[in-house]
């Protein structure tokens, strides 16, 4: 099992920019990959980004590209995302999640789960 603690979340006006850390312990071998997702009140959970413990390759929904980056640091086994141009829709609580996943957009495929921080944009 790996444990996940988030940190970054807050209060920030539209257009401002936050960053989130994922840091992960336990048995950090046992997953392939980290994601990011979010629920906001009312709405299921959505992907937001993730990518893979080697190689370089980031995945992001639609509604976050261009504006979220998210990163590791393998010698921290953490994991980062950096929200910029944050908008009033950005509003959820943000997870992040690690698992041995094929289908990095699938949330089912993540076994490991964070207790989200909750990210709040005024407009």
């Amino acid at each position: 099992q790996v444990q996940l603690v988030e940190s970054g979340g807050g209060l920030v006006q539209a257009g401002g920019s936050l960053r989130l850390s994922c840091a992960a312990s336990g048995r950090t071998f046992s997953s392939s990959a980290m994601g990011w997702f979010r629920q906001a009140p009312g709405k299921g959970r959505e992907f937001v980004a993730a990518l893979r413990w080697s190689g370089d390759s980031t995945y992001y929904a639609d509604s976050v590209k261009g504006r979220f980056t998210v990163s590791r640091d393998n010698a921290k086994n953490t994991v980062y995302l950096q929200m910029n141009s944050l908008k009033p829709e950005d509003t959820a609580v943000y997870y992040c999640a690690a698992g041995l996943v094929a289908n990095l957009g699938a949330d089912r495929q993540y076994a490991s789960w964070g207790q989200g921080t909750q990210v709040t944009v005024s407009s």
